[in-house]
């Protein structure tokens, strides 16, 4: 399989200051393989991270920004690690906090090439300080702007030898947008099986959006394998 690549050959594609997106929803369908690979990558400093939350205490994206990776997170749920909390009013992190359905939109946009679009989930609120407001029939809607990144780390269920991607369950939450939003596109997958045995049906992710695909070492449970 000519995308196949291991997880350390995939952390050499990311670069200091880089933007990640980073998929999951707390830690259901997050690639942990690649985000504890990240953990050791000590060139990968002064991250900006695009995830709906940044893990747990020491787990998953939790591991990045206790390693001092992280310089800015943008996301929804920050308060599902108290580490968050800490280090940005340490002044040791930098915040964007935007509700879930304008992070959702921001990334698709980001993939559609949508300049931005209005939305008045943050009208009215501290969120919209600094944002275009603009009254649309008679009510207040904030323009948000497209989100786009350097590498976006994803995990899928399977991919076949060209890489398209299907997934599973709740694993299929931030992952298939951020396939489109990124210049290098790294899936993180359980199962490899040759084309023509997926059904087109169940293809999310066509390999045109794949760049690289890294066989998963953790279960989607989180237990490691082996």
């Amino acid at each position: 399989m000519k995308k196949l690549i291991s997880s350390q050959e995939a952390m050499a594609l990311i670069k200091t200051g880089d933007t990640l997106m980073v998929g999951g929803f707390g830690l259901v369908g997050a690639p942990l393989t690649l985000i504890y690979a990240l953990e050791n990558a000590e060139h990968a400093t002064d991250l900006t991270i695009i995830s709906n939350n940044l893990g747990e205490p020491n787990r998953g994206l939790g591991k990045i920004l206790r390693a001092g990776r992280v310089k800015k997170a943008i996301g929804s749920f920050f308060t599902s690690n108290p580490d968050v909390i800490e280090y940005f009013q340490k002044g040791l992190l930098e915040t964007q906090l935007l509700p879930q359905g304008t992070l959702s939109e921001a990334i698709r946009a980001g993939g559609a090439g949508i300049g931005g679009f209005y939305t008045k989930s943050s009208a009215g609120t501290l969120l919209s300080e600094n944002k275009e407001v603009r009254e649309i029939d008679g009510e207040l809607y904030v323009l948000e702007k497209p989100l786009h990144a350097n590498v976006a780390l994803i995990r899928a269920f399977r991919a076949d030898s060209l890489g398209n991607l299907t997934y599973y369950k709740s694993t299929r939450n931030f992952n298939p947008m951020m396939a489109t939003a990124a210049d290098i596109v790294i899936a993180e997958v359980d199962e490899l099986v040759e084309t023509g045995d997926l059904n087109p049906e169940e293809i999310i992710t066509p390999h045109v959006y794949v760049d690289y695909v890294v066989r998963s070492e953790i279960k989607l449970g989180g237990a490691r394998v082996g």
